[in-house]
């Protein structure tokens, strides 16, 4: 068992440390990349404007539920009026970060693995390569650039979404007062609440998208391996969420 353990950590750090050179090579060719705008734009559409509907509605249900629990709670205390503050604060700075980075992830995330993957098993970047057409210019830091780009976007939409949720349950269902419940957000919020908001989902925008692209990239040229680096994107990116998400709550606190 403590073989296992220690063939487990070794593969872990060797994981680690290739993808690690694979962002050092991103980063290295990143300035070129960025005059190609219109491929970045169109990837920003595929990763961001593709997973609105699903982000817009798991938006509204986590706030409505916000709304009905943060109620539940307040009203033991006598102290219903601060819901807007407690939901706007737990959206802004957790669930909105988090949540929408395992909907990406789940979402644009596999696609950009697979979409990568099945060029490499039908030997598209091959013959790129062959072309002298750099792959890793032409179509996978076009992709990672679109998902750094579009995750910040779409949990400030969730965070929208969210807070109008928990406002149709707080103030049109359970009777609380539309001013106290707007008014004490605005007084409760500040700028450190929104910019570890911020902070975070660029952060797994980052996470998540360096993954997908280097699961895709250097998935197996079969059907089995881009499913493969297709379930390994989803899983290794829920857990990394979740540990830097630990992070960088313990730093900012």
């Amino acid at each position: 068992m403590i073989g296992e353990l220690r063939r487990s950590l070794v593969g872990a750090l060797g994981g680690l440390g290739d993808i690690s050179l694979f962002l050092v090579r991103l980063i290295a060719d990143m300035p070129r990349a960025l005059l190609r705008f219109d491929l970045i734009a169109k990837q920003v559409f595929n990763s961001g404007g593709l997973s609105l509907i699903i982000i817009m509605l798991s938006g509204l249900f986590v706030g409505m539920v916000l709304g009905l629990q943060g109620f539940e709670l307040l009203q033991r205390f006598g102290s219903e009026e601060a819901l807007g503050t407690a939901a706007a604060i737990g959206l802004v700075r957790e669930l909105s970060p988090v949540i929408t980075a395992l909907l990406f992830a789940g979402r644009a995330g596999t696609a950009l693995a697979s979409e990568i993957g099945l060029m490499r098993a039908t030997d598209q970047l091959s013959a790129m390569e062959m072309m002298a057409v750099d792959p890793i210019r032409r179509v996978v830091l076009p992709r990672f650039l679109g998902g750094i780009i579009a995750m910040p976007l779409l949990a400030a939409i969730f965070s929208m979404i969210g807070l109008y949720g928990a406002q149709l349950v707080g103030v049109q269902m359970m009777g609380v007062d539309s001013g106290s419940f707007w008014s004490q957000m605005q007084a409760a919020v500040e700028l450190r609440d929104i910019n570890e908001g911020l902070v975070k989902s660029a952060i797994f925008g980052i996470a998540c998208s360096l993954i997908a692209v280097y699961e895709g990239y250097y998935a197996q040229p079969t059907a089995e391996g881009v499913g493969l680096a297709t379930t390994r994107t989803v899983v290794t990116s829920a857990v990394v969420v979740l540990f830097l998400d630990y992070l960088l709550t313990f730093a900012f606190l």
